[in-house]
């Protein structure tokens, strides 16, 4: 299989990358995370003018009918520049999936905005206590009259301090543990009875839990099948998933390159460390996990852009996320130990990328959660 960028993907990657370089240098993150707003206005609107906030979605919803396989370039980017918008969960996670399953109002209503850079989205769908089962859902919704009403609480809810509306999964039937009776639905941040308690995560992005009390919302703010919304939910966390990886990859390429880097300039014994050969051998295999990471990663797009069976698609991500996730674990701590002290310091953008690829490990799943969904899907 042919991995190489066509000419318009290389195209796209390189504008990325020369905009992350000149727009989004550690310094300017360093404003950007201090900020009120945890993100950059100004480079969200640039991602919109440079037509990627459109790029996963289809040509009927304004985007561009891109898979994740084009989004490889544009995640590696992402993931070398320690971008904080939020990217994933706007676009490549909430805006797929209502794009798909999506009622033609809602998706007339909501595309639009994404496209031209106007509406943020988020998913709340974790509970306390259900680490990362999905189907651990006892938030409830009841219908009254032509809508529904939801109560109950979401944690863990990445990016919804940035969002405008909310993906939220609710039960509304069975009990908390059952597959059937998951909905998901779409609601206004700020709806009377949502509540947030924000912060902000160990990489630096916005989080939240999100409380519902007797939230009412229309019969549009079902998205999908009552009842059966939990496989249209995997299906994106695994596409969400898979674009993680590629963030990583780029985040370990850079610790890679930052890390080489500083073994040339940095001299002990009169001579650059660099030359010492255990040093030598210890970067070798941190630029060999950060290749096995990419190849895996490449295969796990490759999985949810066509129509694998969800077996076999869950089967193979959760493959990738525990290779990925093993390789985040050994780049990052290699190269805070061959940074020495300095890698330790919040002033060198290495201590953050360490801090990121230990947050990627732990998104939509650890490494023990997909080592047992791969088992089960054997």
């Amino acid at each position: 299989m042919n991995f190489e960028l066509n000419q318009d993907q290389q195209q796209l990657a390189d504008s990325v990358r020369r905009m992350i370089e000149r727009d989004y240098d550690f310094d300017a993150r360093k404003k950007i995370v201090a900020s009120a707003e945890g993100h950059s206005p100004a480079v969200w609107n640039t991602f919109a003018e440079l037509g990627l906030l459109g790029l996963p979605l289809s040509e009927a919803g304004g985007g561009f009918g891109g898979n994740a396989t084009d989004l490889i370039a544009i995640m590696e980017a992402i993931g070398a520049g320690l971008v904080l918008e939020p990217y994933l969960s706007t676009v490549a996670l909430v805006g797929r999936l209502i794009d798909r399953h999506g009622s033609e109002a809602v998706k007339t209503a909501v595309l639009p905005s994404v496209v031209d850079g106007s509406l943020k989205l988020a998913l709340a769908h974790y509970e306390r206590g259900g680490r990362f089962d999905n189907q651990a859902v006892a938030l409830t919704a009841r219908r009254q009259g032509a809508g529904w009403v939801l109560d109950g609480a979401k944690v863990a809810a990445i990016d919804a301090p940035l969002a405008a509306r909310l993906l939220v999964s609710a039960r509304t039937s069975g009990k908390a543990g059952d597959a059937d009776g998951i909905s998901l639905f779409l609601v206004d941040a700020g709806a009377a009875g949502v509540g947030l308690k924000t912060y902000r995560t160990q990489d630096s992005l916005r989080g939240a839990e999100v409380s519902l009390a007797g939230v009412s919302v229309d019969g549009q703010a079902l998205i999908g099948t009552e009842g059966q919304g939990l496989a249209i939910l995997e299906e994106a966390l695994d596409f969400a998933g898979a674009l993680l990886c590629a963030e990583a990859v780029g985040a370990m390429k850079y610790a890679c390159d930052t890390t080489l880097e500083y073994l040339k300039a940095r001299k002990q014994f009169g001579v650059n460390i660099g030359a010492f050969q255990a040093l030598q051998h210890r970067m070798v295999d941190m630029c060999i996990s950060t290749e096995q990471a990419r190849s895996i990663t490449y295969l796990a797009c490759a999985k949810v852009d066509g129509d694998t069976p969800p077996a076999e698609r869950a089967r193979v991500l959760s493959a990738a996320r525990v290779k990925v996730a093993d390789a985040c674990r050994h780049v990052g701590q290699e190269a805070i130990q061959l940074h020495g002290g300095m890698g330790m310091t919040l002033e060198m953008k290495v201590s953050h990328t360490f801090k990121r690829l230990t947050m990627i490990s732990q998104a939509f799943g650890d490494a023990d959660y997909h080592l047992e969904r791969f088992n089960r899907a054997a």
